[in-house]
């Protein structure tokens, strides 16, 4: 079973205001199901969304910033159900992220997101962890990206299993009942 669940997507809200409401209910969905959110400590975009729905359902958000994101006044500081930690960079985010979360998911959201999905998911292949990693593809957002990944393990450059083992669902339940599977 998923108890804390590291979600990474947008600090923006993106051009589509079905992100921010697929954030905020993905939020309001993990309040309701006890499992806390793990996440990157931001205010805005479809961070602040998430982690406004997981609040505003009566859950627990556990965030990890860096200094220098919290000088530029982009953290959710200092409110009631939220544990954050400041860190000195981006790297001991990812770290302490990685190591507080049981399972990884990737809603909408830019090279950012991107990046942890990558960061995260390479670990998982040197054996770093084995954490299941997910993308939750909304309206078929991450289709492109897939269909890449499935190239890339075709040439060779991956293995097939690897991409096989990546949970894509449409639907928030699907997801983190792929994720619950892979965990055990």
């Amino acid at each position: 079973m998923i108890q804390r669940l590291a979600i990474f997507l947008g600090s923006r809200d993106g051009s589509d205001p079905a992100y921010s409401s697929l954030a905020y209910d993905v939020g309001r969905t993990l309040a309701g199901r006890d499992i806390e959110l793990v996440y990157g400590g931001g205010a805005a975009g479809l961070m602040g969304r998430v982690s406004q729905g997981v609040l505003d359902g009566g859950g627990h958000v556990y965030g990890v910033i860096p200094r220098f994101m919290v000088e530029r006044e982009w953290a959710r500081l200092h409110q009631e159900g939220v544990e954050m930690h400041v860190v000195d960079t981006m790297h001991e985010r990812k770290a302490m992220m990685s190591v507080r979360a049981d399972a990884f998911l990737v809603l909408p959201g830019g090279l950012g997101t991107l990046e942890e999905l990558f960061e995260v998911w390479t670990w998982k292949t040197l054996g770093l962890h084995s954490k299941p990693l997910g993308l939750l593809n909304h309206d078929g957002f991450w289709d492109p990206m897939v269909a890449m990944l499935h190239q890339l393990a075709d040439a060779d450059f991956m293995d097939a299993q690897t991409v096989r083992d990546l949970v894509v669902e449409s639907t928030l339940d699907a997801a983190l009942d792929g994720l619950a599977k892979l965990s055990d």
